[in-house]
């Protein structure tokens, strides 16, 4: 089995990143109708397509791109990290975090490809549930793929060039950019289909019937198609697979195994060997003790939305560091004059400082997906609802709560769910869509790297060109077919 990974991650390259000149001699005599023969053989292949979403170039970089341009965050200083490129906006066209997520996503997706085309459906139900969990990470990579690189769906109603759609194993195509609606209607129809054959109903390091229906929910709802957006969420909810945790749980939800924690749909699960230490995403959000960086700190306009609310339990995912000043008194640090305020929704996992395995969808998100969905429906109530359930879970009661009639100097029920969408899935990866399919400016009006000489805020319109990021340019060079974003 290790030579079928060898050539799923030799081929894979091959499509990305090398001259024809590549030897693709991948199993030595064993062929993929034996490899794929037994059950065995097939969830041997499948881990490793699980392998692929954990490594620094997906699980770390990815968060980088889709999480420091947000306005969550704030930097305290300079760094000769590209990472300070997708924080400031001030993108390149070949950036180390850009280059490696892309050619590591579609070194996963060839794997993923590399199952689907040798497991026959309808063999058993164990193959089924393979092939569907194979379904289901070759779409989300496409989505994650086609969101970072292809403008929001909103914008010429999915008219804009998207990414390559890889169906197969053909390692000498060289596909153009499909639209990004044609990447959505492809991740539909993976999803979809992976939706008929999983049956097991496995935890949360992998997927499921439900997994896939709570990201058809977000892919909805990024499409505007809010009806579809609401019918996906009610499934997930309705499953009764998954339950909010009480607020003092809460409070400690991300030091939690993903496998223990009822409210998590799929996460990328890390184990201690998988401990990236200060190449870790919680290394930048958190240096206590000094294992992690900690240079990337919430950001004061969120710290202010946060603080409304004293009692409210995400007040747990941010914390100050404190220093004596010259009389004793503890004060809080700072950075070259920004606040330490650090984050803790990726620290502490099985006690580790820098271990954690970041969720990607988790049940909280679906309701304020469904929130969101209802509110642009003019469904006012059912969104307000679904905020107040959050809001409660969070320890808010009484006038901490909304109505339709008291939405607390918001001029739309839309934008109650937004901010709420803010506070509850802050650092998860979303703020920057949620800003811009939507079509907001990000305004980022707070101390900062992201400023030049003289500025107090920085606005990022949603048509800015600097929304997406550019097609790596050795994939340019490597494909001819490839267009380049302005």
């Amino acid at each position: 089995m290790k030579k079928l990974l060898l050539y799923l991650h030799t081929a894979a390259l091959f499509i990305v990143a090398t001259s024809c000149e590549l030897s693709l001699d991948p199993y030595n005599g064993k062929d993929a109708n034996t490899i794929f023969a037994t059950t065995e053989g097939v969830q041997t292949a499948t881990l490793g397509n699980y392998s692929f979403l954990k490594t620094l170039d997906y699980a770390t970089f990815y968060h980088f791109i889709t999480e420091y341009p947000s306005d969550n965050v704030t930097l305290s200083g300079s760094t000769g990290n590209n990472f300070f490129f997708a924080y400031n906006y001030r993108h390149l066209v070949e950036m180390t975090q850009t280059s490696r997520f892309w050619r590591r996503a579609y070194e996963a997706i060839y794997g993923t490809n590399k199952v689907i085309e040798n497991v026959e459906e309808g063999k058993s139900p164990e193959t089924d549930q393979l092939l569907g969990e194979n379904l289901y990470l070759r779409a989300m990579i496409h989505f994650d793929l086609v969101n970072t690189f292809g403008r929001p769906y909103a914008q010429n109603q999915g008219n804009n060039p998207g990414v390559m759609i890889r169906k197969d194993t053909e390692v000498s195509a060289l596909p153009p950019r499909s639209s990004v609606k044609e990447v959505y209607d492809f991740v539909i129809a993976d999803l979809t289909k992976a939706e008929t054959l999983l049956n097991s109903t496995k935890n949360s390091s992998f997927a499921s019937k439900e997994v896939v229906q709570a990201l058809l929910s977000r892919v909805y709802l990024y499409m505007e198609n809010n009806e579809k957006a609401i019918e996906y969420a009610d499934k997930v909810i309705k499953s009764g697979r998954y339950k909010l945790v009480d607020t003092e749980t809460y409070k400690k939800f991300f030091t939690l195994s993903n496998e223990s924690n009822p409210e998590t749909i799929f996460a990328i699960k890390h184990m201690v060997v998988d401990d990236l230490a200060k190449e870790a995403i919680g290394s930048m959000y958190d240096g206590t003790a000094g294992l992690g960086w900690g240079e990337m700190y919430a950001s004061e306009s969120y710290r202010n939305l946060l603080n409304k609310y004293p009692n409210d339990a995400r007040q747990s995912f941010v914390k100050p560091a404190y220093v004596k000043d010259a009389s004793g008194k503890d004060v809080i640090a700072a950075r070259n004059g920004i606040p330490k305020y650090f984050i803790f929704k990726y620290s502490g996992q099985d006690g580790i400082q820098t271990l954690s395995s970041p969720i990607y969808l988790r049940l909280a998100e679906i309701y304020l997906t469904r929130a969101e969905a209802n509110a642009k429906l003019g469904n006012a109530k059912a969104a307000i609802d679904d905020v107040n359930l959050i809001r409660t879970r969070a320890g808010l009661t009484g006038t901490a709560l909304y109505s339709t009639t008291d939405l607390k100097g918001h001029t739309s029920v839309l934008n109650v769910v937004l901010e709420e969408r803010r506070l509850e899935l802050s650092f998860e990866c979303l703020r920057k869509f949620d800003v811009f399919r939507n079509n907001l400016p990000m305004v980022r009006n707070y101390p900062g790297y992201h400023l030049l000489s003289g500025e107090n805020t920085q606005v990022i319109q949603p048509t800015d060109p600097r929304v997406i990021y550019f097609i790596p340019q050795q994939e340019i060079v490597l494909n001819k077919n490839l267009i380049q974003n302005p």
